[in-house]
């Protein structure tokens, strides 16, 4: 054939300056492509893919306004750009692949991997370009229309290798500075993630905020002691003593009532 390859149309959802650049000077390079627009939050990307209808999306999974994935969730029926999650947490790359995401880049990534991906996405789109794998993500979607999504399984780095863990098996969860760690059994694992982001991720009816640094599994609370100035101890099914402050106190009986 010597007709000539269309050009990918591709759009960049990206709030932090040096990583959008960066997507935009590797993009730029590749005479292949065609870098038709670019957002900072989630209001600006779901107005420009509905205007630009790009092939290919790279999408930040934390951004100001709405996370990537509910600017997927956000966009109108019909077809849909395969996606590129970009994250600096990859503990949302199960989740960029639960939404059936081409690939996912975790900040900082270096030149190869990301021609690597974008090689992957050419191939794709001129194999398949509006069908198996839109039809896929649009199914998806529409199940994330009907109910919350929260995690089931955390992957966790350690040692060169990748394990997953439960929701269900952690106990608790307690916040160190910038890092959560999750206390499963007698272990326990490290994230670089904040307190108050991983809360929004679990579903609240299992897992409830105790403290400014602590989340609970509910249902290894087995007992609560008053403690001082409206205060009380959470004893958990293992021994462990947590406590319940003031702020959180009536949420967590109205929750436990329920």
């Amino acid at each position: 054939m010597t007709a000539e390859v269309q050009k990918l149309k591709v759009y960049i959802v990206e709030d932090e300056p040096l990583a959008r650049d960066k997507i935009m000077a590797l993009l730029k390079k590749d005479p292949q492509v065609d870098v038709v627009g670019s957002a900072t939050n989630g209001k600006q990307a779901i107005e420009g893919i509905k205007e630009q209808r790009p092939d290919l999306l790279y999408l930040d999974v934390q951004i100001p306004g709405a996370d990537g994935f509910q600017v997927l969730n956000s966009l109108p029926p019909g077809p849909i750009p395969l996606v590129i999650f970009v994250t600096a947490y990859d503990q949302y790359a199960l989740r960029a692949f639960e939404v059936y995401a081409l690939d996912y880049l975790l900040k900082p990534f270096d030149r190869q991997r990301f021609t690597q991906s974008l090689e992957r996405a050419k191939t794709l789109i001129r194999k398949e370009r509006d069908n198996n794998v839109n039809e896929g993500l649009l199914n998806l979607l529409r199940e994330l229309k009907e109910k919350p999504k929260y995690l089931t399984r955390i992957p966790i780095k350690s040692d060169g290798r990748v394990f997953f863990v439960k929701s269900d098996e952690i106990d608790w969860i307690g916040a160190e500075g910038n890092y959560i760690s999750l206390h499963v059994g007698k272990e326990s694992h490290l994230l670089r993630e904040t307190i108050s982001s991983i809360e929004t991720q679990f579903d609240p009816r299992k897992f409830l905020r105790i403290h400014r640094s602590t989340i609970v599994n509910i249902d290894r609370v087995q007992e609560l002691q008053p403690w001082f100035h409206g205060e009380y101890r959470v004893l958990l099914r293992d021994g462990t003593q947590l406590v319940l402050s003031r702020s959180y106190r009536e949420k967590f009986h109205d929750t436990l009532g329920k």
